[in-house]
């Protein structure tokens, strides 16, 4: 509780004080709140006027007088308390009321010192982590509201329009786990002492675990690794095909056909003719007696047999 002091219209400048029992409200739309304060006035004279003003200062609005000519608003004074009492509270009832003792007629006109914040909220259901939720997970359901209500606050959870039975004290949370099917549908909360204001139902949906989606996964694993091994071989292949060895030509022939020890140091002259035969005939043609297989390994090893004619 905090008292603040203002000076009232009265020549003499004497204070009157106000001391208000809550500086800050939150209240719930269309539920009714009690605005308190305890007053004194200067010299023991009883004022002439007691007044609340609402006033906006974050709109800039100027100080409205309130009167019980609106039906929603009462007055009650008892023993230095007067009290505001609203109705049926609307979203346009956020703002700040100021309580002023008056001893004469003249209107405040000054409201530099601070009353009583008033701030109208709904209920509104929010779920963590996601509206749509999977078997098994686990999912918080909260009754939100944009300002903290009392800390006594008992709230009343719905299912469906149902209320839910709870073994568990129920609060501004609810939490589901592990969550399953029965768990789907439209959800609201309200406030003990005010049942008939719900917040809007938001809707819970619960997918089912799909029972192939584990064979699925197996299937895909599988021909994952059936790719990979596949790769792998042709890589593996191509490597040892790129590496084999090449027939290189050879520097000579004697290394496919090597020649005798015992012949490589005769002259290559007795390789050409290594026989030769002198006829005495003069009419045989040169090279007559050349046999016709010894033509052929001609290509091989050239006049392998060669005859001579003398004169």
């Amino acid at each position: 509780n905090q008292s603040f002091l203002f000076v009232s219209g009265v020549a003499d400048k004497k204070c009157s004080t106000v001391n208000y029992v809550n500086r800050r409200i939150c209240a719930l739309q269309s539920s009714s709140i009690n605005i308190s304060s305890q007053y004194s006035h200067p010299d023991n004279k009883q004022p002439k006027f007691k007044v609340w003003y609402k006033i906006k200062r974050e709109e800039k609005q100027e100080a409205e007088k309130l009167t019980e000519a609106e039906r929603r608003v009462e007055f009650s004074d008892n023993k230095n308390h007067h009290n505001l009492t609203i109705k049926q509270l609307k979203k346009n009832d956020s703002a700040e009321y100021i309580f002023r003792v008056q001893t004469n007629d003249e209107e405040e006109k000054e409201f530099d010192y601070p009353g009583v914040t008033l701030v109208v909220t709904d209920l509104e259901v929010k779920f963590n982590p996601s509206p749509v939720v999977t078997e098994g997970d686990r999912v918080t359901l909260t009754c939100r509201t944009i300002c903290p209500l009392t800390h006594n606050t008992n709230y009343i959870w719905f299912l469906n329009g149902r209320p839910l039975t709870l073994t568990e004290n129920q609060n501004k949370h609810l939490v589901l786990h592990p969550v399953s099917s029965q768990h789907a549908g439209n959800y609201s909360c309200s406030v003990k002492t005010n049942q008939n204001k719900k917040s809007t139902e938001k809707t819970l949906t619960v997918q089912r675990i799909s029972r192939s989606a584990p064979v699925a996964a197996g299937v895909a694993a599988v021909l994952l690794v059936i790719i990979l091994l596949s790769v792998f071989c042709w890589i593996r292949n191509k490597r040892t095909s790129c590496q084999s060895p090449r027939v290189e030509p050879s520097e000579n022939m004697e290394q496919l056909n090597p020649v005798p020890e015992d012949e490589q140091d005769q002259d290559p002259v007795d390789h050409y003719y290594s026989t030769v035969y002198f006829s005495e005939n003069h009419n045989d043609p040169p090279y007559s007696n050349i046999q016709h297989h010894q033509l052929q390994e001609q290509q091989h090893t050239p006049y392998a047999v060669v005859h001579l004619r003398s004169n």
